[in-house]
């Protein structure tokens, strides 16, 4: 019988010391024999830097512990192992430079700075492939049976069908789901997706050791309470690991999760992606970047004046309200592109291809999205961001929240000038299903390079688009 182990742990933590050893030994001889930066000293030998090796080990593993970078995750996805990597990485090297600093105060050699600056890139360059192809071996493993794990799971409700079918679309997680337990007697010998309901949950003691299980999933329903109690008070004596998956998913929508309170476990259902760090860089980054663009597109933005001026009565700039984060109002500033007053009779309508109330100018300026520029004293004043969500009139979202589901959540973050809808082509009289899932979905992955790589393609692309009317 193939069976579990930890093999899986052993692999990639060797792998990690191969990545490493490489690593500190290509620093030493980019340092020393290729000289991109010019070495002015007698430099030490390679023999010197080798005695170094374990405690380089020492200090990878610590800090790898301490990101956890070999906690047992299930499904942990490649990108969050990169993360972790990185983590690690940095910490390793600040571990090294300050045990350097003493090591060579008594004597024992002269390491260089440069090295250690060589060495946290490229052990972050040779990690990544050496993890993937480990990664690979373990895929393969794990789909012919080996280094897998036996699962049962308490619960035929929703939560409990989501959890095995998700265990058997990722093999390579190496997860076998050998059964259901279901509440009722009758169920008992029939098959739920292709997987067999070996026992009552009361029998849950008698299926572990039929089934030689090594995770209990637990998914039951929120008002099955009372036999959550009865499960865990007979497993009293199993070694057997156990899991509890919240029926909470159809009400986690945004950044849901899991959060430690003085050691009690808090599930996270909704909550927006920016606030501390997060939120102090991205707002140092709306203050540089419409400071900057106020200043080298001013003399645009004066001749844009001129000409609505001349070309139509009324004011230049127009102010509309629109809401922004936690649905709190404020007046949006653009180009004036319609005739002064155009609402008046109308109403708050969207503008259309053929819109007669547009003026000359004001064409030219919505197709180029040029009325746009002032929004940057929004920026500036905090009022809304450089990406985000675009903001949309109160009594529009007073009619899309009723009718879209997760409209609202769009409002968790500042409105932006663009955004990841737009860049898509998602705006003007467009799918509003398709711009609240490209919103919720950069919300959720928010990062400052997701940022900048909307504003890259909104300069690249996102100048003229044929929903702009």
């Amino acid at each position: 019988m193939k069976r579990y182990t930890h093999f899986a742990a052993t692999l990639l933590a060797i792998t990690d010391l191969v990545s490493v050893t490489a690593a500190w030994a290509a620093a030493f001889f980019l340092r020393f024999f290729v000289e991109i930066i010019p070495v002015v000293k007698t430099y030490p030998t390679f023999p010197s830097y080798l005695k170094f090796v374990p405690i380089v080990w020492a200090a990878w593993f610590f800090s790898a512990r301490l990101v956890g970078l070999y906690r047992p995750e299930m499904g942990r996805p490649f990108g969050l192992w990169t993360k972790q990597h990185l983590q690690a990485a940095t910490v390793a090297v600040i571990l090294l430079t300050a045990l350097t600093f003493f090591y060579r105060e008594f004597a024992f050699a002269r390491f260089s700075r440069v090295v250690m600056a060589y060495f946290w890139v490229l052990v972050i360059v040779f990690s990544g492939p050496a993890r993937g192809v480990a990664l690979v071996i373990l895929r393969r493993m794990r789909r012919r049976g080996y280094e897998v794990r036996r699962i049962l799971i308490a619960g035929t409700g929703e939560v409990g069908r989501d959890l095995c079918r998700r265990m058997q679309e990722r093999g390579e997680f190496g997860l076998e789901v050998m059964g259901f337990l279901s509440d009722r007697r009758e169920d008992v010998g029939m098959t739920l997706d292709g997987v067999p309901i070996v026992g009552q949950i009361e029998d849950v003691r008698e299926a572990i050791r039929k089934s030689l299980a090594d995770q209990l999933f637990i998914a039951l329903p929120l008002d099955a309470s009372d036999r959550l109690k009865r499960v865990l008070e007979s497993l009293g004596e199993e070694t057997i690991d156990i899991k509890v998956v919240p029926d909470f998913l159809r009400y986690m929508k945004l950044n849901a999760g899991i959060e430690d309170f003085d050691g009690l476990p808090v599930i996270r259902l909704r909550e927006g992606p920016l606030y501390g760090w997060n939120n102090l860089v991205k707002r140092a980054m709306d203050v540089v970047l419409s400071g900057l663009a106020l200043i080298f597109l001013s003399p645009l933005m004066f001749v844009i004046s001129l000409a609505i001026k001349f070309t139509s009565k009324g004011p230049v700039f127009y102010r509309q309200e629109r809401m922004g984060l936690d649905r709190v109002p404020f007046q949006m500033i653009k180009f004036r592109s319609m005739q002064d007053g155009a609402e008046n009779e109308t109403g708050a309508v969207w503008a259309s291809a053929d819109d007669p109330r547009r003026t000359r100018t004001g064409s030219l300026l919505r197709k180029m999205s040029l009325d746009e520029l002032p929004q940057l004293f929004n920026v500036l004043k905090g009022e809304m961001s450089l990406v985000g969500p675009r903001p949309e009139r109160p009594v529009f979202v007073e009619q899309f929240q009723r009718s879209v589901p997760g409209y609202v959540l769009r409002h968790k973050v500042k409105a932006g000038i663009t955004g990841w809808a737009q860049v898509n082509g998602w705006r003007g009289q467009t799918s509003l299903e398709k711009r609240i899932e490209c919103d919720l979905y950069y919300m959720e992955h928010w990062s400052l390079w997701f940022d900048l790589k909307i504003i890259w393609l909104t300069l690249r692309r996102g100048v003229l688009n044929r929903h702009a009317y």
